[in-house]
C-alpha cells in the first residue's frame, strides 16, 4: 500500500481517511489495525471516497469495524462524497446504517498516521480477509448467504499458513 491510495490523518478533531482509486484488501490492513487502536476518546472519523473508484468486500469489511466500533462506542463515523457507485457497494451489504454520509470537503490538514508494519504479511492479509468478512456477516446477517464460502475458504487458508508457520519454528 501507497500513502497515495489510503491516508488516514490526524486532524484537530479526530481523524481522516482519505481512498483514492480502487481500495481493496491491501488497504484492509491499515484500516484494521486502526479501527482496533481506536479508543473512546477518538473524536470524529470521517472517511472521504471523493477519489474512491471501487471497493472490494474486504476493504468494506474494514470500514465495517470502524462503523461498527463508532457503533459500539457512540460515536457517529461518516462518509464524505461517497460516488451513486460506492453508496450502492456499502448499501447493497446493509453498511448504510452505520455510517453518516455527507458531501462536503473533507479538512485537508493533520498529520498523517503512520501504518503499524506487518512482521508476517500474509498471515496479516488472511487475518485480515478472515475477520473483514465476518464483520460484514455481523453487520448484516443478510451477509452470510454472500460470504459464507469466502469465510470458510479464508479460514482454511489461514490455518495452512499458521500450520506452516510452527514446522518453520
Amino acid at each position: 500500500m501507497e500513502h497515495r491510495d489510503l491516508k488516514i490523518i490526524e486532524t484537530e478533531g479526530g481523524y481522516l481517511i482519505k481512498v483514492y482509486g480502487r481500495a481493496n484488501f491491501n488497504y484492509g490492513m491499515s484500516l484494521r489495525n486502526f479501527a482496533r487502536n481506536l479508543t473512546g476518546d477518538f473524536g470524529q472519523v470521517c472517511i472521504d471516497l471523493k477519489a474512491c473508484e471501487a471497493m472490494d468486500s474486504t476493504f468494506m469489511g474494514t470500514l465495517a469495524m470502524l462503523g461498527l466500533k463508532g457503533t459500539k462506542l457512540n460515536r457517529q463515523v461518516e462518509i464524505l462524497n461517497a460516488s451513486e457507485f460506492c453508496r450502492g457497494l456499502l448499501r447493497g451489504l446493509g453498511l448504510n446504517r452505520l455510517f453518516k454520509f455527507e458531501n462536503r470537503e473533507a479538512p485537508d490538514s493533520g498529520e498523517i498516521v503512520s501504518d503499524l508494519k506487518s512482521a508476517d504479511l500474509k498471515m496479516d492479509t488472511a487475518e485480515t480477509v478472515v475477520e473483514a468478512h465476518k464483520t460484514l456477516v455481523e453487520a448484516d446477517s443478510d451477509n452470510a448467504a454472500k460470504f459464507g464460502a469466502v469465510i470458510d475458504y479464508a479460514e482454511k487458508d489461514l490455518q495452512k499458513l499458521k500450520d506452516q508457520n510452527q514446522q518453520d519454528s
